[in-house]
């Protein structure tokens, strides 16, 4: 009896050998069923399986670049990129997924993603403030699993100070007894024109003792450079409920926001230019302008790419 008992031990172990060796990629499902059952486990190859919870900062999706998705297996480049959209999207910290067996091209394309900045650079700027990353990290083992791990731009004592900070400004810049719109814009935009200078060291990837790539050092710092100037644009946006979103190129972010359904753009960066004589002026040369208008202006640092932000 105890012959006949080691051979199917024998026998179990080789086979999961061989799936290991030779090849995982045809029979991923047969490896995890194996491991859970010999383990008496629950089959489960993926965790967060409530990808779909969001988090009160989640954006809607607006471009046809990324989708949010519930599915936590790839197929494809595409369902890929989705797939870590939406972890960003909704908040999360860490994921594990895994790749389809007849997706031979994964462990390429994560590599590629993660190489080629502009893609998560999109993504970045197409999620709410609070939920952008600083690094994401990714770990994707010859069994198909791929982990990932989210450093957050914004911890929850941050969130918490910006937050409050940007409900002072609005109570003692009275913005909410303006009725239109577009003046309670403009009197935050110019409240932050004129108390923010431009961090020229961190633009220029020089050490700088200031946070102003964030939203922290416009309102607390009194510095910033074009992620902060609409981080904190963004925020303000969103306390008076449009829908906004940033734009970025290779070398710029500013601002997008909805209003009466026509898409308008604000570059709170170029509005607030750095002069000579040390003065302090403000512009509205991009101050709620239509993409055509903007386009008009003629400057390469706003090509922004058309096939991730195909709604402006």
């Amino acid at each position: 009896i105890l012959g006949e008992f080691m051979k199917k031990v024998i026998f179990i172990l080789f086979f999961i050998f061989m799936v290991i060796v030779f090849d995982t990629k045809i029979f991923p499902d047969t490896l995890y069923n194996v491991y859970y059952k010999l383990n008496n486990k629950t089959y489960k190859i993926v965790e967060n399986t409530d990808i779909l919870n969001s988090n009160d900062y989640t954006k809607k999706d607006y471009s046809s670049y990324v989708s949010s998705t519930d599915s936590l297996t790839a197929h494809n480049k595409q369902e890929l990129t989705d797939i870590y959209y939406s972890a960003v999207n909704q908040g999360y910290d860490k994921l594990t997924f895994y790749c389809d067996a007849s997706y031979h091209e994964c462990g390429d394309d994560i590599n590629y993603l993660n190489k080629e900045d502009n893609n998560f650079s999109y993504i970045n700027q197409l999620v709410g403030v609070y939920n952008t990353y600083s690094a994401i990290e990714s770990t994707y083992s010859t069994n198909l699993i791929v982990d990932i791990s989210i450093e957050r731009k914004y911890q929850e004592e941050d969130i918490k100070m910006i937050d409050d900070a940007i409900n002072i400004a609005i109570d003692e810049l009275d913005i909410n007894n303006y009725e239109d719109v577009v003046n309670k814009i403009k009197v935050f935009h110019d409240f932050i024109a004129s108390t923010t200078s431009y961090d020229q060291d961190r633009a220029n990837n020089l050490n700088s003792p200031y946070r102003s790539d964030s939203a922290y050092g416009p309102l607390f710092e009194d510095k910033a450079i074009c992620s902060g100037y609409s981080d904190a644009m963004s925020l303000f946006l969103d306390k008076l409920g449009l829908e906004n979103i940033r734009v970025a190129t290779d070398s710029h972010v500013w601002n997008a926001v909805l209003i009466n359904n026509i898409w308008y753009h604000i570059d709170l960066t170029w509005d607030d230019p750095i002069v000579t004589n040390g003065g302090d002026i403000i512009q509205y040369d991009y101050f709620l302008i239509t993409t055509d208008e903007l386009e008009s202006l003629g400057d390469d640092e706003h090509d922004f790419n058309k096939e991730v932000y195909d709604f402006l």
